[in-house]
């Protein structure tokens, strides 16, 4: 499974310890490790990054962690306490990084001044090896399966604004004079509200396909080093990308279609 982990420890030698820990797991093939960074809360409450690997296939998977850094850079509580209709790019990091307020907030609370976390985009079958790993070091692991938060809330924004087009069509043919030229323009206001969503949907298939990509590459470079034994799981881990970009793209180029479909209308 694809998840975000944040492995929170007391010191920094220590955290250097765990991130080598992981990078053994990804060489046994346990785990599939596709970026990382090391982060750590001063004094002053700041969050200072101290190193990033964003892996063989580059900014495609390391922005997600870049994402993350954002994200846990605010005192704890900040997001789930905030405002988050005027924080547009606070929702985008969330977006892009596939976690919730909850999540980020749990983790900035555990992330406290002079601790040191390692975070990382990985994929698991199972807990134990990271937890396990994690655990001798005296660390504590927070995870998250990636969520397909962005599409679904794409494919709901093209049902509400179509759903709303419909209405003022109805309402379109029975106004009269001044009322009709109002809904008119209403109309004209949710048709660009519809192509920009359309735009977003096309845009959204394009990233889905780069981080594949990006993780296929990732898991055939592991896959080129491991022993008979761990090809099968890496292989396995392929085939899962895959499935997800084809699921998760056909639902967003349904949406796109239907969207098409309400403008000619």
């Amino acid at each position: 499974m694809h998840r975000m982990l944040v492995t929170v420890f007391d010191s920094e030698p220590v955290a250097y310890q765990g991130l080598n820990a992981l990078k053994r797991l990804h060489e046994n093939g346990d785990i599939s490790l596709y970026a990382t960074a090391v982060v750590a809360r001063v004094p002053s409450g700041a969050l200072v990054q101290e190193a990033t690997d964003q892996g063989p296939a580059g900014t495609a998977l390391g922005m997600l962690t870049g994402g993350l850094v954002g994200l846990l850079g605010g005192p704890a509580g900040a997001l789930a306490g905030a405002d988050l209709g005027g924080m547009a790019g606070a929702i985008a990091d969330l977006n892009s990084t596939g976690v919730n307020v909850d999540y980020i907030d749990e983790v900035s609370k555990a992330l406290t001044p002079g601790k040191v976390a390692v975070l990382a985009d990985v994929d698991e079958a199972w807990t134990t090896p990271v937890d396990t790993a994690v655990g001798q070091l005296g660390g504590k692991v927070f995870r998250r399966a990636r969520s397909e938060v962005v599409e679904d809330q794409l494919v709901r924004a093209s049902n509400e604004f179509k759903a709303e087009l419909r209405e003022l069509k109805d309402e379109l043919r029975q106004a009269t004079g001044d009322n009709k030229a109002a809904v008119q323009r209403e109309i004209d206001r949710v048709k660009k509200q519809l192509e920009a969503t359309r735009a977003q949907e096309r845009k959204r298939v394009s990233q889905l396909k780069t981080e594949a990509d990006a993780r296929v590459a990732s898991l055939r470079d592991q896959m080129n080093r491991a022993n008979a034994d761990r090809k099968a799981k890496i292989e396995k881990r392929i085939n899962d990308v895959k499935a997800s970009l084809d699921a998760r793209s056909a639902k967003l180029n349904e949406a796109e279609r239907s969207v098409t479909e309400a403008l000619a209308s």
